[in-house]
Parts: C-alpha cells; sequence; structure tokens
C-alpha cells in the first residue's frame, strides 16, 4: 500500500512541475495558427478586388465588399495577435468565424478530405473521382514526361479542399478561446500578471 502511495505522490508532483510548462501547448497552437492566418489575410489583401468578386459570385456572399473587409481584418489582425499571444480570446472569436463561414461555404460540399485519398473511410464519390484522375495524370507522365524528375519531390497529390483543414484551425481556435495565450509564453500572461488576473485574460 505505501508503494502505491508514494507513487501516486510522485506522479502528483511530476503534474504541479509539468504545470510550470503549460504555457507551452497554447503557445505551439499560436505558432502554427499566425502564419496560416496572416498569409489567408494576406492573399485576400493582395487581391482584394477578386476576393470581394469571389464573395459575391462565387460563394454568394451577401455584402461581398463588408464580407472580405472583415475576413482580411478578421485574419491579419487576428493572425497577428495569436503571433503575440495578445488579446487571444478575443482574436480566436472572429477567425472561428471566418473558419465556420469558410467551411459551410467554400468546403463543405467537398465533404472531409483537404487532400484527396481514395483509401479512407471518409472518402466520398468525389475523391474516388479524383483517385481516377489521378491515375490518369500518372499515366500521361509515363508516357510523355520525365516521371522520375516530376515526382522526385513528393508523390503527385490532387487537391479535394474538403472541410478538414478548417474544422482543425477552428478546433485549435476554439482550444486557444478556453486556454488563452499562455502561461509566461503571451503578452497576455503578462498584461494579467501586471494589471490583473482579467485584464486580457
Amino acid at each position: 500500500m505505501a508503494f502505491f502511495i508514494t507513487l501516486y505522490d510522485l506522479i502528483q508532483s511530476a503534474f504541479e512541475r509539468a504545470r510550470r510548462a503549460e504555457g507551452l501547448a497554447p503557445l505551439l497552437l499560436r505558432l502554427i495558427l499566425a502564419p496560416v492566418m496572416l498569409q489567408a489575410g494576406w492573399n485576400k489583401l493582395a487581391h482584394f478586388s477578386d476576393t470581394v468578386a469571389w464573395f459575391e459570385h462565387g460563394l454568394g456572399l451577401p455584402a461581398p465588399l463588408l464580407m472580405a473587409t472583415l475576413a482580411v481584418s478578421a485574419e491579419i489582425v487576428g493572425g497577428a495577435c495569436l503571433l503575440l499571444g495578445f488579446a487571444t480570446r478575443f482574436a480566436a472569436v472572429p477567425l472561428m468565424v471566418t473558419m465556420l463561414v469558410a467551411m459551410t461555404t467554400v468546403h463543405w460540399p467537398h465533404g472531409w478530405h483537404a487532400i484527396a485519398d481514395a483509401s479512407s473511410w471518409l472518402a466520398n464519390d468525389r475523391v474516388a473521382m479524383a483517385a481516377a484522375y489521378k491515375r490518369e495524370i500518372l499515366d500521361i507522365l509515363r508516357m510523355h514526361g520525365d516521371y522520375e524528375r516530376l515526382t522526385s519531390a513528393g508523390p503527385v497529390t490532387i487537391l479535394n479542399n474538403g472541410i478538414e483543414f478548417a474544422a482543425i484551425y477552428f478546433a485549435m481556435l476554439l482550444t486557444l478561446f478556453f486556454t488563452g495565450g499562455g502561461r509566461y509564453t503571451s503578452v497576455d500572461y503578462w498584461v494579467a500578471r501586471r494589471f490583473g488576473a482579467g485584464a486580457l485574460s
């Protein structure tokens, strides 16, 4: 019995020590998400008139100019906030909305997979068709192209554009909404420590 009590105490002690590094997990989420959001926002901003036209004609969104402006603002400002861990919970909300809009308007008709994988149990008819196209592409490359050179950097893949990545980003943002920017690793933590627990947390 004493052995189990000692083991329990050791585990509890290890958990307590691990809590000192609990800010590492939110930091990693932020460092993964920030460049994705910043790049997405920059791409939309760099071709803003095309973005507005796509929102209107491609996606059929109401008030496309306003929606494009909100999306660009959320992704650039939100991405910068995530990078710093500043106002993390506030920044996560419009980014989650952006991911939900992307999932329902852009990605939903394509199913789950971002990249077509016909061997997956989540594959739909579209993915199966993509696999057939991939075989056709590979046959053409073998017959008419330098197959070894063209595939030396990796295998040929077919983009399916499903909800997979947007759903993962949404889950990561939701996690940050609950955890905040992270202990020791975010501006939020140091602001809260300086001005009080409620500040930006």
